[in-house]
């Protein structure tokens, strides 16, 4: 059966990058293992929300989704990771690509060996993979995206992305990835684009434009890491301490008795940490969720302890328009 994923993260196909990050997050924090571990289907569910997201979170995978639906991966040579699709002068997957036309055979053979870059250049559709001239009879650049963990652009690592070079067959390569990579950079990959023609010319490269992944818990702004921390009523009460994952390692974060939601506690050089750079902070946001059912004796207890706390000033005394 095919797999409708914008029915799975419950958007439009008419949705933006923002409203399907949007509801992954919503998604993958509802069926995170780790928030259900009585739930033997939470891991299948979110198992299915990541391969939707996968998919309509990487702008090629679902231009060729909404082309081929979820069969798309077999529509054509290659696959649509990083470029290795190939469009031909129809605009489909696979076939004779304009770089593999002979245009002397249409033109005469004063127009062999020319450089056909502009003449075909504005039948090239949106969406495949792009060429652009690197430099005087040189190799051509070739022009991709990758879509990365969160986890992988915060701390760095190694990532794989499929190319295919002028007619050759597509070719895994291993990219790595700097720490504290942002959303939107590209890595430059030397001498991996177009080989060129004739002895002593370089191969052109390979730009990669990479986008990363929401996280169901952290959110980065700048250096620094938002999370938000859910704490039970007796934790904000009382106080606690309770664990924090941080890119370093688990954390034990000290919350005072008393903290209400919306506080925000600072774990300091916990956040990204930039080669060359000051890494910044984590920013733990304090939320108290309350149990539930509440019963009646409980009810009853904080009926009596609002009572004796009536003469406390009003939260809400400077609300104003």
């Amino acid at each position: 059966m095919a797999k409708d994923y914008y029915k799975t993260l419950g958007v439009s196909r008419g949705a933006s990058r923002a409203e399907i990050e949007k509801a992954y997050r919503n998604l993958a924090r509802k069926y995170h293992p780790d928030a259900n571990p009585d739930d033997k289907s939470a891991k299948k569910k979110f198992q299915e929300v990541q391969a939707a997201f996968d998919v309509l979170g990487d702008p090629q995978k679902r231009e060729m989704y909404d082309r081929y639906g979820s069969s798309f991966e077999t529509a054509g040579a290659g696959g649509p990771q990083g470029g290795t699709w190939r469009w031909g002068p129809g605009g489909g997957a696979g076939g004779q690509g304009f770089e593999d036309v002979d245009f002397a055979q249409f033109f005469g053979e004063r127009f062999d060996g020319g450089d056909f870059s502009e003449i075909f250049s504005q039948f090239r559709p949106r969406g495949g993979p792009s060429r652009t001239t690197a430099r005087p009879r040189g190799g051509q650049d070739l022009h991709s995206e990758i879509t990365i963990p969160f986890v992988t652009a915060v701390t760095g690592g190694q990532a794989q992305i499929q190319i295919a070079r002028g007619s050759g067959k597509p070719e895994t390569l291993s990219v790595k990835i700097p720490a504290g990579i942002e959303e939107g950079k590209k890595i430059r990959l030397r001498g991996q684009g177009e080989p060129a023609a004739g002895r002593g010319r370089k191969a052109g490269d390979l730009l990669i434009t990479v986008h990363v992944a929401p996280h169901p818990h952290f959110q980065r702004k700048d250096n620094n890491l938002h999370l938000r921390l859910d704490q039970c009523d007796r934790e904000a009460v009382l106080g606690a301490k309770v664990d924090v994952p941080t890119p370093k390692g688990t954390v034990s974060l000290s919350i005072p008795p008393g903290t209400s939601s919306g506080k925000k506690l600072r774990i300091k050089g916990h956040g990204v940490c930039p080669p060359g750079a000051q890494p910044g902070d984590l920013l733990a946001e304090v939320m108290i969720t309350l149990p539930s059912p509440i019963d009646d004796e409980a009810r009853q207890a904080i009926r009596q302890w609002n009572q004796r706390t009536d003469d406390q000033q009003d939260p809400r005394a400077d609300l104003r328009w």
